[in-house]
């Protein structure tokens, strides 16, 4: 890239921050992504799985207009107690999703259940002719990937996996300065999401009442390996291997999904995972602090480029989150509601931005470089050019909201969603190839186009 291919490259970048800084302050919530719906033409959805997420779901669904939530299900009482107790009682719950899949009134279902259950109830729901929001990872394992993308291709039935960030204006402004040429080339991606409550590393409340009599545990574990009841293992799936993903699955994933969707990459092709359970030893069979090193191929949409990830449940500096994108003219840093830029150029006469290796030459030889620098370089600084710049979300802003939104408009309109089976699957496959590589101590080899192990 020459000197004028770097001013207008600085130019561009200049006027595409300083439009994003007027977009948040000057247009209101409603404008990332909240359409006009006819509140007499209700998309009528149910719930299918209760727990954290499944009631935080339901919350943000029944603020998209249009949108009404009938039914829901979960395989513990409570939960479906709470429910009524929250959105009324003329709510249908039940502990069979398949009452609801016969349900023809019904036009959507949102799966937040145990892992090990998404692509079962989302194929089965896909085929009864129901849109599907099935949250993150769209897969519990590797195989159950293509199968899920084959029933969504074969039955044209619209289905978004639920990571929030594909939607969000922090992350698409993320990627319009990414693609303005905010940091040059792109050689590195660095990502964490620390954490330090006992929440954080899934240690969740467990109701007094939990017995065989108000839990259906073995519908619980399915085709999971059995066990005798354990309300720990129900109610701290997370933990466990046999029903969830660990680290991987429920936080590497939102760092893959935000990153692919910032560089429009595929995956990764080479995987390797190293961790342990350092902390939260009660029980649990994955880890609590993980890190993954991730080779990225060179593509028509972006070069080739390295990836660390990194996420501890015991972090005693209180945690956080970010995901920094590295290149050859500036630094990308990305965080819930923000997106900061600093740019640090390198002067253009090689070796000639500091004295240390120039102080070693004679004086002779010091004096030969210094006249060539004046006549190939006269009138250019040797000094780099650094800048810092930052971007912001209106206050209030939700992506929940947006992703949710995205989702009933694409049901609406027959249109596409901001994040369907491929895209899903490429994210989950990359954290589930993590804890291939982890629990079987090798560097796993991944083809993301075709989506299978190499």
């Amino acid at each position: 890239m020459n000197e004028n291919d770097n001013k207008n490259s600085r130019r561009l970048f200049l006027k595409t921050l300083s439009g994003a800084a007027l977009l948040a302050t000057t247009l209101p919530h409603s404008a990332f992504g909240k359409s006009s719906l006819s509140a007499n033409d209700n998309i009528q959805v149910a719930a299918i799985g209760l727990g954290i997420m499944g009631f935080k779901n339901c919350a943000t669904t029944v603020t998209v207009p249009g949108v009404k939530l009938v039914a829901g299900c979960d395989l513990y009482t409570g939960r479906l107690n709470r429910a009524k107790e929250i959105y009324g009682k003329q709510l249908h719950t039940t502990k069979h999703f398949e009452e609801i899949l016969d349900n023809k009134s019904i036009d959507a279902v949102i799966i937040s259940t145990s892992d090990h259950w998404h692509d079962k109830i989302a194929i089965a729901a896909m085929k009864k002719g129901k849109a599907v929001y099935c949250e993150k990872p769209m897969v519990h394992k590797l195989d159950q990937g293509l199968p899920m993308i084959d029933v969504q291709n074969q039955t044209g039935r619209i289905c978004q996996v639920g990571s929030q960030r594909v939607s969000s204006a922090t992350y698409l402004k993320a990627k319009e300065l990414y693609e303005s040429g905010a940091i040059g080339q792109l050689v590195l991606a660095e990502a964490f999401w620390d954490r330090q409550s006992a929440n954080g590393a899934w240690q969740y409340s467990i109701p007094r009442d939990a017995s065989p009599q108000t839990i259906d545990w073995r519908r619980f574990e399915g085709d999971a390996p059995p066990h005798d009841f354990d309300p720990v293992r129900f109610f701290r799936w997370r933990n466990y291997q046999d029903y969830g993903t660990g680290i991987a699955g429920d936080i590497f994933v939102h760092l893959f999904s935000g990153l692919h969707l910032i560089v429009s990459s595929l995956g990764p092709t080479r995987i390797y995972a190293s961790g342990g359970l350092r902390y939260w030893k009660d029980g649990r069979d994955v880890p609590d602090i993980m890190t993954g090193v991730y080779d990225y191929p060179e593509t028509k949409q972006h070069p080739a480029f390295n990836l660390q990830v990194r996420v501890n449940f015991i972090d005693g500096g209180g945690g956080g989150e970010q995901i920094a994108l590295v290149g050859t003219e500036g630094k990308m840093i990305v965080r819930g509601s923000s997106v900061e830029v600093i740019r640090n150029k390198m002067s253009q006469a090689p070796g000639f931005d500091g004295w240390d290796t120039y102080s070693t030459f004679d004086k002779k030889n010091q004096h030969d470089y210094a006249a060539w620098y004046e006549k190939y370089y006269a009138g250019q600084s040797d000094k780099k050019e650094t800048s810092r710049m930052e971007w912001k979300a209106p206050q209030g802003y939700s992506d929940h909201f947006d992703h949710h939104s995205n989702f009933y408009n694409a049901i609406r309109t027959n249109g596409k969603v901001k994040e369907n089976a491929e895209f899903g699957f490429r994210a989950a496959a990359a954290a589930l190839a993590t804890n291939k590589s982890l629990f079987e101590q090798k560097i796993i080899n991944w083809d993301p186009v075709a989506m299978k192990l190499v």
